[in-house]
């Protein structure tokens, strides 16, 4: 991955969202477009974009490519969180992200099946 973790406190900011936390939670299972997003949080797709952003930001969410039947490309969301566990120490507050690992076997096999 080779990217620098987010600041704890950008992590427990995006996380405070309803709208992102709902993001999160339908991106889990299955990639999910900005429409259907949109639609399950009854939400503008604006307000849905800007959220995607930040937790992109946050390292929490990201695109994929995907092909419709009439062969044209449009882009879906995936949670990339798998696990927030939050401590209060005595020097203060300890965020621990863990996120899904993708191995090469997997993006081959997702770019495959998007081609079929």
């Amino acid at each position: 991955m080779g990217e620098e973790p987010p600041d704890e406190e950008v992590v427990v900011e995006v996380i405070g969202d309803d709208y992102s936390r709902r993001i999160l939670t339908l991106t889990r299972e299955e990639p999910r477009s900005v429409e259907v997003l949109s639609e399950a949080c009854g939400a503008d797709p604006s307000t849905i974009y800007r959220r995607i952003e930040r937790l992109q930001e946050a390292g929490l969410l990201e695109d994929r490519q995907e092909l419709d039947p009439g062969g044209h490309h449009y882009k879906v969301y995936a949670a990339t969180l798998r696990e927030v566990t939050l401590r209060f120490e005595e020097e203060g507050l300890e965020v621990e992200v863990r996120r899904e690992e993708e191995t090469a076997a997997d993006r081959f096999t997702r770019l495959y099946e998007g081609f079929k």
